[in-house]
């Protein structure tokens, strides 16, 4: 069946316990695990804060299968800027590998930001490929997947589409380098969310799923946007999707985090039972 995730960016201003204490009350099956400060930050989870986490999901019996780091701005991204900055990016996404795999997560989210405005095919290829090839090592030598995820035109600049992920994948065989469908970016491209699973085939691992808006990347509560989630999940039903798939409520909702992730996995739960999940 269907896992699904909790994602703490929008509990950024509560204190970490309120995330898998809410994940434990209202019926989510695990956490992602947003990787900033104040809550976890790969170098305080290595200086001593992985303790914390390790004692919040003994505690909960609320595994952390997913960690995302924050890594698509200041002061992380490996798409743009010098070869010491991108080597920068990659050494730190090594230690968030390495932290993942102490806090017992079975997957790494990477996603590949804007490479900036200037910057051609030509340029950006070589240098995605020789990242994730790196990182990808790592992951296997760790045993932690690094899961790659296309983000919307607003995000990135060349890494959209499910082809681009497909592209990835016929450059680099690598059993823990997989891929994801956040599936807002397909519905802002007026793509198809269900071709990432014919075109992935089993590298489509893990989904995040929240509901949006044409015209923009905002992250809405499922149910209360303009995309057919139920008709979705009857399609998920019928594939048999028994995976991982995380409601990436993020900062549109920091307000209250705990009344709207209450929310959002009761209507997705909702729209599960109807679609016979």
């Amino acid at each position: 069946m269907m896992k699904l995730g909790m994602f703490t960016s929008g509990y950024q201003r509560n204190p970490l316990e309120h995330c898998f204490q809410d994940a434990k009350e209202f019926g989510y099956d695990y956490i992602e695990l947003w990787g900033g400060r104040p809550h976890a930050y790969a170098p305080d989870l290595k200086a001593g804060d992985i303790n914390e986490v390790r004692r919040l999901i003994e505690k909960y019996e609320m595994p952390v299968l997913g960690y995302t780091p924050e890594h698509n701005a200041y002061p992380y991204n490996y798409m743009i800027g010098s070869e010491a900055q991108r080597e920068d990016a990659v050494e730190y996404l090594k230690l968030c590998l390495d932290m993942a795999k102490e806090m017992g997560a079975e997957y790494m989210l990477t996603s590949p930001a804007n490479g900036g405005y200037l910057a051609t095919y030509d340029e950006l290829w070589p240098r995605l490929e020789k990242t994730i090839r790196e990182l990808g090592e790592h992951a296997a030598k760790v045993g932690v997947k690094l899961t790659v995820e296309a983000l919307t035109p607003y995000e990135s600049n060349f890494f959209t589409r499910a082809n681009d992920l497909a592209e990835l994948f016929h450059r680099i065989d690598n059993p823990y380098v997989v891929g994801m469908c956040d599936v807002v970016p397909p519905f802002v491209q007026h793509e198809s969310i269900m071709a990432y699973f014919d075109k992935l085939g089993d590298k489509m691992d893990h989904m995040h799923i929240i509901d949006g808006e044409q015209g923009t990347d905002s992250h809405i509560m499922p149910g209360e946007g303009s995309m057919p989630l139920q008709e979705m999940f009857h399609e998920l039903a019928r594939i048999g999707y028994d995976r991982t798939a995380t409601l990436e409520l993020v900062l549109g909702y920091i307000n209250e985090p705990r009344m709207y992730a209450r929310r959002a996995v009761e209507n997705v739960r909702a729209m599960m039972a109807h679609a016979g999940m």
